[in-house]
C-alpha cells in the first residue's frame, strides 16, 4: 500500500521548541524556589536540563527528515547545506556572544570569563564553538551555549552518517564507534594539562557531541521510520502522553542521584549520564512520534500559532535566558525595588514593593525574555536568516533553492 507524502511541516515540534527552552529556564532557576518546595520537588526542577536532549533528538530528526532522501554528498550540495547551517545558527549566537564580551569588558563579570586571563582569545573560542572541547572554557562566555558545538558537531557529521547509513547499511554501530572515541580521548587526555580537552569522564559524556551522539542517532532513527512508513499507523498506543510519561520518569530517577562532587545536578552521576544519554531520548523520541502521528490536545497546544511564536524565537530565548541580559533585567528589577521603597519612604507610607518578591521577579524576567526574544526574532534572526540563504555565501544562490521555502528545520 502506498503511503500519503510526508508533510515537510509539523508546528506542533515548533512549539516543543520552547517547551524544551522552558524545561532549561527551569533548571536554572528552581533555587528560586527553594523555600516553596520539598527537597525532591527542588531537585527534580533541577534535572529539566532535560530541554537539551529534547533539542538534539529534534535536530536529528528533522536534519534527517529534510535531507536524508535527497542528499547528495557533493561540493556545491555540502556548500548549499553549510549555508543553510550556518543562516539559521549563528547570526544571532554570534551578535550575542559579540555582546556578552561587550558587557565583560565594561563591567569586569567573570561569570563571562571564569578568570581567564586573555579575554580576547576566549572571544575567539566562544565565537568559533571550539570552547566546547575544553572543560576550562565549555562555559564561558554565554554558558548555555556548548550546545552548540554540540549542535555544529551534528551538522557537519550528518551527510557522512548518512553516507554510511545508506551506501554501507552501517547505522547503528555509528554511535558505538564515536562513543568508544570519546573514551580514548578521555584516558589519553586526562593526564594532559590543556585547559581540560576531553579531560574527564562526566564533561565529555555530557557536554560534548562525541558523548551525547546517541541523542541525534535517535531522532535520525525516528525520521528514518517516519519517511518509510508515513505518519499513518494502525496500533492504538497513545505515544504522545506514553513519551512524556517517561521522558518525567527519566527525570525522577536522575533527581533520585547523589549529586557528584564539584558537579551541580544528578544527570552528572553515572546513573544519571545512562538515564539522560541513552534512555530519555527513546522517551523524547516515542513523544514525538506520537506528536507526528496523533491528534492530542497537548499537540493542539504546541501547534497553537502563538506558541509556535514562542517555538520559532525559542533559540534566542535559549541564548538569553542565562547569562548577561538576564543579569541586567535582574539588577533592574533590585533598583526598581529600591527606588519603590524610596518612594514608599518619601510618601510615608508602608505597603509592599512589586519587585520585592524572587519568584514574581522571575516571572517578570521570563516574560520581559519572551517578549526580547520575539522582537530579535523578527527583527534580526528572521531577516538575517533569509537574507543569508538568498545571497551568494558559500554558494551563488539558485532561485529556485527548496531548503530556502522548508520551514521544517530551524
Amino acid at each position: 500500500m502506498a503511503h500519503k507524502p510526508v508533510q515537510n511541516y509539523i508546528p506542533a515540534l515548533t512549539g516543543v521548541r520552547a517547551l524544551a527552552a522552558y524545561l532549561v529556564f527551569i533548571s536554572h532557576y528552581f533555587y528560586v524556589f527553594d523555600d516553596s518546595f520539598p527537597h525532591i520537588v527542588q531537585r527534580f526542577l533541577g534535572e529539566f536540563h532535560i530541554g537539551v536532549s529534547i533539542f538534539f533528538v529534534l535536530s536529528g530528526f528533522l536534519i534527517t527528515f529534510r535531507y536524508y532522501k535527497n542528499f547528495h554528498l557533493t561540493t556545491d550540495w555540502f556548500k548549499q547545506y553549510l549555508k543553510n547551517r550556518v543562516a539559521r545558527i549563528y547570526p544571532m549566537y554570534a551578535i550575542l556572544t559579540i555582546c556578552a564580551f561587550v558587557y565583560y569588558f565594561i563591567t569586569k563579570d567573570e561569570s563571562i570569563t571564569h578568570g581567564y586571563q586573555n579575554p580576547i582569545w576566549l572571544l575567539v573560542m566562544n565565537i568559533t564553538f571550539i570552547r566546547g572541547f575544553f572543560y576550562r572554557f565549555w562555559d564561558t562566555g554565554i554558558a548555555q551555549g556548548w550546545s552548540l558545538t554540540v549542535e555544529e558537531c551534528f551538522y557537519f557529521s550528518a551527510p557522512i552518517i548518512f553516507l554510511i547509513a545508506k551506501k554501507y547499511s552501517k547505522f547503528y554501530i555509528q554511535p558505538i564507534i564515536l562513543t568508544a572515541f570519546a573514551i580514548v580521548m578521555v584516558l589519553i587526555f586526562s593526564h594532559v594539562d590543556w585547559y581540560g580537552f576531553f579531560s574527564n569522564f562526566p564533561f565529555v559524556m555530557l557536554f560534548t557531541f562525541f558523548g551525547r551522539c546517541f541523542e541525534f542517532f535517535v531522532g535520525v532513527q525516528l525520521a528514518r521510520i517516519v519517511l518509510n512508513k508515513g505518519f499513518e499507523r494502525t496500533n492504538k498506543i497513545v505515544y504522545t502522553y506514553l513519551g512524556f510519561l517517561l521522558i518525567f520518569l527519566c527525570v525522577l530517577v536522575m533527581a533520585l542521584q547523589p549529586i557528584p562532587k564539584g558537579w551541580a545536578a544528578g544527570v552528572e552521576s553515572p546513573t544519571g549520564i545512562i538515564t539522560n544519554n541513552y534512555f530519555l531520548c527513546i522517551a523524547v523520541a516515542l513523544f514525538f512520534y506520537g506528536l507526528l502521528t496523533e491528534t492530542t490536545a497537548l499537540k493542539k497546544v504546541l501547534a497553537n500559532p502563538f506558541v509556535e511564536l514562542l517555538g520559532k524565537s525559542s533559540y534566542i530565548f535559549y541564548l538569553i535566558h542565562l547569562g548577561w541580559l538576564y543579569n541586567l533585567i535582574h539588577k533592574g528589577t533590585e533598583g526598581l525595588n529600591d527606588y519603590v521603597f524610596e518612594l514608599y519612604d518619601k510618601w510615608g507610607i508602608n505597603w509592599h514593593s512589586p519587585f520585592e518578591n524572587d519568584k514574581i521577579n522571575l516571572l517578570y524576567a521570563f516574560i520581559l525574555l519572551n517578549a526580547i526574544s520575539i522582537l530579535l526574532f523578527k527583527t534580526i534572526e528572521e531577516p538575517l536568516n533569509h537574507y543569508i540563504r538568498k545571497s551568494d555565501f558559500l554558494i551563488k544562490n539558485k532561485a529556485r533553492n527548496p531548503d530556502n521555502n522548508s520551514a521544517a528545520i530551524k
